[in-house]
């Protein structure tokens, strides 16, 4: 029988985003599964180059998804299918979304979907070392006090076990046109926050 205390203490750490991620996605309805493909690929490329123009890296480019499949319709309508295809698209310039939506727009145009931005931090090393130890710090009080109401002296730590986390800004989806305006969007990244919780249990000493 475990003799002792177990208990979860969790730590949190926040700090300014570096990396902005944009998912893209260019869809067309055809007829024909080979006029849809056709037509995503024309205008995937034509996204691509578009960004690349904005000073993107190539590296920073890449597919997410690619789908086709047939669209549901009422009998006695002719059949259509739709083919997708998803980007994500990586840069630390925070400030150039609006820059990088407006030239995908002008490249696909209707065709043009935005799913969603996400602001991240790149390496998060340090932060989750700073988080680990305010978690390990939490369980140890949170351990000493129960072993104290206990009538016990907290002993030795006998098991660790880690689950951690990461918190990014999302920002919701929408649909993009040729007539859309994306210098009217105000994005403003705020921090991002790395949790770590660690379960120990301690012995009675």
């Amino acid at each position: 029988m475990e003799t002792g205390v177990r208990v979860v203490g969790s730590g949190q750490v926040s700090a300014a985003p570096d990396v902005l991620r944009v998912s893209f996605s260019i869809e067309h309805v055809a007829p024909d599964v080979a006029s849809a493909v056709a037509r995503v690929a024309e205008q995937t490329d034509a996204v691509t180059a578009a960004l690349r123009e904005q000073g993107v890296d190539a590296a920073d480019i890449g597919t997410t998804t690619v789908n086709v499949f047939q669209e549901y319709r009422e009998k006695e309508t002719d059949r259509a299918y739709r083919g997708s295809h998803q980007l994500t698209v990586t840069t630390k310039d925070l400030t150039g979304f609006g820059r990088l939506l407006n030239a995908a727009v002008d490249a696909a145009g209707n065709g043009l979907g935005l799913n969603a931005l996400q602001f991240d931090i790149e390496d998060k090393s340090e932060l989750l070392v700073q988080a680990r130890e305010l978690a390990f710090q939490q369980a140890r009080e949170k351990a000493a006090e129960l072993a104290a109401l206990a009538g016990y002296s907290l002993g030795s730590v006998t098991s660790v076990s880690e689950t951690s986390g990461h918190h990014p800004i999302l920002r919701a989806a929408r649909n993009a046109s040729k007539s859309f305006d994306a210098a009217a969007i105000a994005i403003t990244p705020g921090d991002n926050t790395v949790e770590v919780s660690l379960e120990i249990a301690f012995s009675w000493a």
